[in-house]
């Protein structure tokens, strides 16, 4: 059965709207987690609870705009030809979210411990945090660029890139500061977890790129 094609253009414009919308919960997620850095760094454990309880409860929201996304594809059904690109994206974008519990997790746990952690590597864990959250930033631009054609979803997927460099960078000078200091083993352990979770999160906004430059060519 042919399908009109304003028809097929329908249905990809309602599915890359479920998407963005998905993607948009995920950054709103992720952007908590530069707040939880600040907490951390200026010791506010009341806040930095409030935060993992709005952050779990975020991680709440995205799952069910990823429920929607399903729904919608599979309503969709078989018109849209590129249905499992937009699926293998909204997957890559929910394992971000996923991420942000255990960072808050593990950052909050050295608070209540009362763990002392020097000067330097929170400063270093802010300049990671952000660059984690600026990589997501151009994941999320990139996915809103896919409503103007290729090119310009080709030109954010590699400012990705580039964000995601950055991040490698940072992620490589804080660890070996980790490593160097005179922290207990406790806290140095979970904070070499946070750092490189933060790290799996832009790789994983990198791998959402590259999903979205095959979406970019189908849309």
């Amino acid at each position: 059965m042919v399908f009109p094609v304003e028809t097929e253009e329908r249905v990809k414009r309602r599915a890359l709207s479920v998407c963005q919308d998905h993607l948009r919960r995920v950054l709103d997620v992720s952007r908590k987690i530069s707040q939880m850095v600040d907490c951390f760094v200026k010791g506010d454990k009341i806040l930095a609870r409030e935060l993992l309880a709005d952050i779990r409860k975020s991680e709440e929201d995205v799952d069910t705009a990823r429920r929607v996304v399903s729904r919608e594809l599979a309503e969709i059904g078989a018109i849209l030809m590129s249905r499992e690109d937009f699926l293998r994206f909204t997957s890559l974008t929910s394992e971000i979210a996923d991420f942000c519990e255990g960072i808050a997790f593990r950052l909050l746990e050295i608070m209540e411990k009362g763990w002392k952690v020097p000067t330097d590597i929170k400063e270093g864990l802010v300049k990671l945090s952000d660059a984690v959250f600026e990589t997501i930033s151009k994941l999320r631009e990139t996915a809103m660029t896919l409503n103007y054609g290729a090119s310009k979803a080709l030109e954010k997927a590699r400012e990705v890139e580039a964000a995601e460099r950055i991040v490698d960078d940072l992620y490589r000078e804080l660890e070996v500061k980790i490593v160097n200091s005179n922290m207990g083993i406790p806290p140095m352990l979970l904070l070499k977890d946070v750092i490189q979770i933060l790290e799996d999160a832009a790789d994983k906004a990198e791998d959402a790129s590259d999903a979205a430059r095959i979406l970019a060519f189908t849309l």
